[in-house]
């Protein structure tokens, strides 16, 4: 059987596919570059994720769920943020205000279908979380966003849900590795660490999705 090929270490790596083709590990891929490109000015979203959890921190289920929603618009100008630094929009007042909305309506039944199970809330937001860049993008009231997140998410669900889903599971499970390894400190301990660790890690998940749009826009410009 033929040994597969490598590329040597001073060979160049192959050019990063179209965003029509682009997988799910190379979108996974280019939003952690581009989080490295752009790391100063993303960080402070982790910030939003992070008090959060701090606050809901030993609390329960019903709790958690009800101070998700109170954390909704702090978490939406987070994605709002987000999508404006990958997409490189011109925000004005009136796109943002309009994201804005069209997030927070996205963002209303989340908390429940997370706790439900994870798959069905991150299947809303495949359908319509790219409303968001959107809004900022195209110029798009609130409707016509929330119409065209939805345009956007079928156009290659399959696509969409993998990306969200694979954002979603780098996230957690880098969190995790490091609280395991803190599991016999104090709950202070642990909270300090979590919240440094979703400081780092979360901007992932604002900055993921508005590479995904430009991906599903060029897949709907395809069909």
């Amino acid at each position: 059987m033929a040994r597969p090929t490598y590329p040597r270490a001073h060979e160049p790596l192959p050019a990063p596919l179209p965003p029509e083709s682009r997988t799910v590990g190379q979108l996974v891929a280019e939003t952690i570059k581009l989080y490295g490109d752009r790391f100063f000015a993303a960080l402070p979203l982790g910030a939003a994720v992070g008090v959060l959890d701090v606050v809901e921190f030993r609390h329960s289920l019903v709790t958690q769920t009800l101070l998700q929603w109170a954390f909704a618009p702090v978490l939406t100008a987070a994605y709002v943020r987000g999508a404006a630094i990958v997409t490189g929009a011109e925000v004005t007042r009136r796109s943002a205000l309009n994201a804005f909305v069209a997030g927070l309506i996205v963002f209303a039944p989340f908390p429940v279908l997370f706790r439900i199970f994870v798959l069905p809330g991150l299947a809303l937001f495949a359908l319509f979380g790219l409303a968001v860049p959107a809004a900022l993008v195209e110029r798009l009231g609130v409707r016509a966003a929330l119409r065209r997140g939805l345009e956007l998410g079928r156009a290659d669900f399959g696509h969409a849900l993998g990306g969200i889903f694979t954002l979603a599971l780098v996230y957690i499970l880098s969190r995790y590795a490091l609280l395991f390894l803190l599991r016999t400190q104090s709950d202070q301990t642990q909270q300090v660490a979590g919240f440094l660790a979703d400081l780092v890690l979360a901007p992932l998940v604002f900055l993921g999705p508005a590479l995904l749009y430009g991906d599903q826009v060029a897949r709907a410009r395809a069909d």
